[in-house]
């Protein structure tokens, strides 16, 4: 499918999988939102807004647009120091959503299509907005080229038969970096994710972690499109506690699990490395290398 990711909005989903914001470190960084239910996620934060007219009411960070599917660049600069940054790679699943609006508010949420994305984060203490430790530039974020259909958003759509998974490799071994989870498995999937993404388009506010998007979006003259990655899995021990190094190669898959076990998967990943991926139409596959600037 092609769509032109540059106009389009995107934003990202804290701690919709249970366990990933604790395995993260991240779980402090929230410990002051407040929710009604102890499984909903904690926040919506935006990852690229394009640049408007009004772009003074959007932190000019989030004017790069940062997704890239053959490479991840982390810079040496004042801001950040690749030699004591901690990065991860985050599977997620990521979905286009047109939008609807009713006067000045978002009214509905209709799925166009999904694919994998890596929503890759720095692991850094004193950020305070989620969104600083995500965009720190161009190519600074994962998204697969190959974007699949979906008509429904809905228990018994084509989601519910995908699972995601990711791995790292690094001189020349292929490790689990993910846990192989069904994408169903989200705390909040479906109608349920939909209601809580149309509040927080509408009503988040402006306090610790988290921004008050609905200006962002009031910006852009109510947009008709939007893309969100729906969360982050959890990781596997290895991921927890290794973090991206220069050449490294992140590999995420969001495949049929009718169609291919994660066995298939492991094998055609290391058939070369995940430097080409064989898979067929219905997989959404990331396959990008780790740059460190120096």
């Amino acid at each position: 499918m092609d769509l032109d990711l540059r106009l389009i909005p995107t934003f990202g989903v804290a701690g919709n999988f249970t366990g990933h914001l604790e395995q993260a470190g991240e779980a402090m960084t929230f410990a002051e939102v407040k929710v009604n239910d102890p499984l909903a996620p904690k926040a919506l934060f935006p990852t690229y807004i394009p640049l408007s007219s009004s772009s003074n009411i959007v932190p000019s960070f989030l004017n790069v647009f940062p997704f890239d599917s053959e490479k991840i660049i982390f810079p040496f600069d004042k801001h950040f120091d690749s030699n004591k940054e901690k990065l991860q790679i985050e599977s997620e699943c990521a979905i286009v959503f047109d939008v609807e609006w009713k006067n000045d508010l978002v009214s509905s949420l209709s799925p166009v299509c999904f694919c994998a994305s890596n929503d890759c984060s720095i692991r850094k203490e004193g950020k305070v907005k989620i969104s600083t430790k995500k965009n720190w530039g161009k190519l600074s974020k994962g998204l697969s080229k190959n974007m699949i259909p979906l008509t429904s958003f809905s228990k018994g759509c084509v989601l519910d038969k995908y699972h995601i998974a990711s791995f790292l490799i690094r001189n020349g071994s292929v490790q689990m970096y993910g846990e192989d989870s069904p994408v169903n498995g989200y705390n909040y999937m479906y109608e349920t994710l939909t209601e809580w993404m149309i509040q927080k388009l509408n009503y988040q506010k402006d306090e610790g972690p988290t921004e008050d998007i609905h200006s962002y979006l009031l910006s852009l003259s109510c947009p008709n499109r939007i893309l969100v990655s729906i969360g982050a899995t959890r990781y596997t021990e290895y991921g927890r506690t290794v973090f991206l190094q220069d050449k490294d190669r992140a590999v995420i898959v969001l495949y049929p699990c009718d169609k291919y076990s994660l066995e298939d998967v492991k094998r055609i990943i290391e058939k070369n490395k995940g430097e080409t991926l064989d898979f067929s139409e219905d997989v959404s596959a990331l396959s990008h290398s780790f740059i460190m600037e120096k």
